[in-house]
């Protein structure tokens, strides 16, 4: 197995791009990038030099991951969702120094258009919908939404909405792989 890279791509010189990941239309890799196996990045995507992304990371088009970004296994970047790296941006304050490590657990799913504020961490397997906006951090399995991002809802691992209230207690079923999520005040976790 290797790596597809289409004509128009660029990969800077130092990039390392694991086995079996694709690298489509007019995106560009900086040197520095460190990228797992099997991970796809669409067309227009821009990957910067500190950022670290695991195995199987689908990104899909007109994304850019930034430096200070680090993106676990399995995370899913919607089209033209955003990621930023600078809280308070001036075009005449140099800042570069004051980048916020954004974390993007194993799992997650980061919907079209979201926008993500530096500085946070998304849990495992949470989910953010498309056009929400999350500045603060996210719990493993919650399901975020609005402008600013609220939790409104938890998520299986199989990205199927759980029938389980935000805070309390209880038990759902995911319909299509059959695990059970136990929820207990407001953290959920899987039945073992």
């Amino acid at each position: 197995m290797t790596v597809s890279i289409h004509a128009s791509a660029i990969v800077d010189e130092g990039a390392s791009i694991g086995e079996g990941s694709r690298v489509w239309h007019f995106a560009h890799i900086c040197g520095g990038a460190r990228i797992g196996n099997g991970c796809s990045f669409g067309q227009n995507v821009f990957v910067g030099n500190d950022v670290v992304i695991g195995n199987n990371v689908k990104v899909q088009n007109n994304v850019s991951i930034y430096d200070a970004v680090r993106l676990e296994d399995d995370v899913f970047c919607g089209p033209s969702m955003v990621f930023t790296n600078v809280y308070n941006p001036r075009a005449a304050v140099l800042r570069k120094n004051e980048y916020r490590t954004t974390t993007v657990k194993k799992g997650a799913t980061l919907g079209a258009n979201c926008t993500i504020v530096c500085g946070v961490t998304i849990g495992e397997h949470a989910f953010v919908a498309a056009g929400a906006v999350v500045n603060r951090d996210v719990k493993p399995y919650a399901l975020i939404a609005g402008v600013p991002g609220k939790q409104i809802g938890w998520m299986s691992e199989h990205g199927e909405r759980l029938p389980l209230p935000v805070e309390g207690s209880g038990k759902a079923v995911c319909p299509v792989s059959g695990k059970t999520y136990v929820l207990q005040e407001s953290s959920l976790s899987v039945e073992q």
